[in-house]
């Protein structure tokens, strides 16, 4: 269907989100503040998403009759997270607006499409190659020589599906760690970049071709999962230039409607090499929540909706610290914390490696 005839949204109207985490949750809260209502559907029952909203259908992403009802309830459609199965929003698109389009997301969620696009538009990224068994990746390993990292080529976050290879590291150990045990997968080798930081910028981008991006903001892991991203990344002007300019020319290739999270990484000798993206709100931009003029998911819901966008300018730095599993114990002495502000998620138990909340710690711009 054309776009046209239903963007931009009137206040009032209601815009689906395919899936129910907390980047729904906040993007549902943010789609709220500007008058639209938001209808969750996802198969998990009662999940951050749904408890901000009323409108919610707890179905399969291929069960095709609810997605047939889901459709004629909204005015467009969006998604919290990029492994929303592609047939879903192939689905979707033929009867409603999708943003992004089903393109973005068949890129974004699989690691080497990925990078074969990034490469076709001359953007550079680690060096990678495909590996479907233990048999390929030793081929792959004695090409790239070690160490390097073996990851799934779809369904990995947090970490999860990845595996660390380094000199005396058994081949089919690795793989069977990477795979679950199963003989044949798809997967990605990468080069070990020796690199000074991570990265990641945040550009959303409607669909006249407008855009704006967010300041370059420098992240920080912890067992892999992200534990504090620094706003902004103690780059310099140049850098930060040559980042924004990667995240303009990957958005517009796309042709996003949207927003677009890219992981880069700033190499020792200050070359950029873009690591992975998003086609949705992220980890790493959530500190513009209380830092910027337009946080990341006001901007997201704006572009959804096809409206001007707004600023992402800080007013304030800011550091955004995850609060993973029991950290969020620690909410009470938070809340007493100048220039502290609390985001929970509304996740009844807290488990290890489970993110319930972040709190972001803003100082005077600099």
């Amino acid at each position: 269907m054309s776009d046209s005839q239903s963007l931009p949204l009137p206040p009032g109207s209601t815009i689906g989100m395919l899936g129910g985490g907390q980047l729904g949750r906040m993007a549902a809260l943010a789609a709220a503040s500007l008058g639209y209502k938001v209808h969750v559907y996802s198969p998990e029952v009662d999940g951050p998403a749904s408890q901000v909203t009323s409108l919610n259908t707890v179905a399969a992403y291929d069960d095709w009759q609810a997605l047939e009802k889901f459709a004629a309830a909204i005015d467009a459609v969006t998604y919290e997270f990029e492994n929303v199965p592609a047939a879903t929003a192939e689905f979707l698109v033929k009867r409603i607006p999708v943003r992004p389009g089903p393109n973005v997301l068949r890129i974004c969620q699989n690691r080497l499409r990925e990078k074969d696009f990034c490469n076709s538009i001359a953007v550079p990224t680690t060096r990678y190659a495909e590996a479907t068994n233990a048999d390929s990746l030793a081929r792959v390993t004695r090409d790239f020589g070690l160490p390097c990292i073996l990851k799934t080529a779809e369904f990995g976050y947090d970490g999860k599906g990845q595996v660390f290879i380094s000199y005396g590291d058994d081949i089919e150990t690795a793989w069977n760690a990477m795979s679950g045990g199963k003989e044949t997968a798809a997967a990605i080798v990468e080069g070990f970049v020796d690199f000074r930081m991570e990265i990641s910028v945040i550009i959303a981008r409607n669909g006249d071709g407008s855009s704006e991006c967010y300041v370059p903001v420098e992240n920080h892991h912890k067992n892999h999962i992200l534990d504090q991203t620094h706003a902004p990344a103690r780059i310099t002007a140049e850098l930060a230039d040559r980042a924004e300019v990667i995240a303009r020319r990957l958005a517009e290739e796309m042709d996003l409607q949207g927003l677009l999270a890219i992981e880069m990484f700033v190499t020792s000798d200050d070359h950029i090499l873009v690591n992975e993206m998003a086609p949705r709100p992220h980890n790493s931009g959530h500190w513009t929540m209380d830092a910027c003029i337009t946080s990341q998911f006001e901007q997201f819901m704006r572009a959804v909706a096809g409206l001007s966008l707004g600023s992402p300018d800080r007013h304030s730095n800011a550091v955004m610290k995850n609060l993973i599993g029991d950290d969020v114990d620690a909410w009470q002495s938070i809340l007493t914390e100048p220039g502290a502000k609390l985001h929970l998620y509304g996740k009844a138990e807290a488990r290890p490696g489970r993110k319930m909340g972040h709190v972001n710690r803003l100082s005077p711009k600099i």
